[in-house]
């Protein structure tokens, strides 16, 4: 055979293997999904924005102030926020919209949902721990 053949042959060979066992490499060193719902609050326009993971999985844990009680209210509702059951809470008729949306994984189940309330008090009235952060 040819040295420059031979050459083309073993570079060939070297750049299959290495094809090969880039994704496995790759796959072997990316960190896990973040497991969890993001859920934010934002006021009207965008003026602020608040933002927490929830983590449910497998018992509530995080940073949010009542994963507990979130968790609880999910579970609930079957992770469907528009199941969330509403408390009676009277609140004024003030128009200051809060927008709130959630995103990523609930005990298994893909969540994407976004909401805009009137104003924050019947946001917490309607969705009640899940938000409250």
């Amino acid at each position: 055979m040819r040295p420059h053949v031979l050459a083309a042959a073993v570079l060939t060979a070297l750049a299959a293997a290495l094809t090969a066992a880039g994704p496995a490499r790759a796959a072997a060193t990316d960190p896990p999904a973040p497991q969890g719902v993001f859920l934010t609050v934002s006021g009207d326009q965008g003026s602020w924005i608040r933002g927490e993971l929830l983590r449910c999985e497998p018992e509530a844990w995080g940073h949010h102030p009542h994963a507990s009680e979130a968790c609880g209210a999910l579970d609930r509702a079957h992770g469907n926020l528009d199941a969330l059951v509403a408390d009676p809470e009277m609140c004024t008729q003030v128009y200051a919209l809060v927008t709130v949306s959630a995103s990523g994984a609930y005990r298994g189940k893909q969540i994407t949902w976004q909401k805009t309330y009137a104003n924050a008090c019947t946001m917490q009235a309607s969705t009640g721990y899940v938000f409250r952060f």
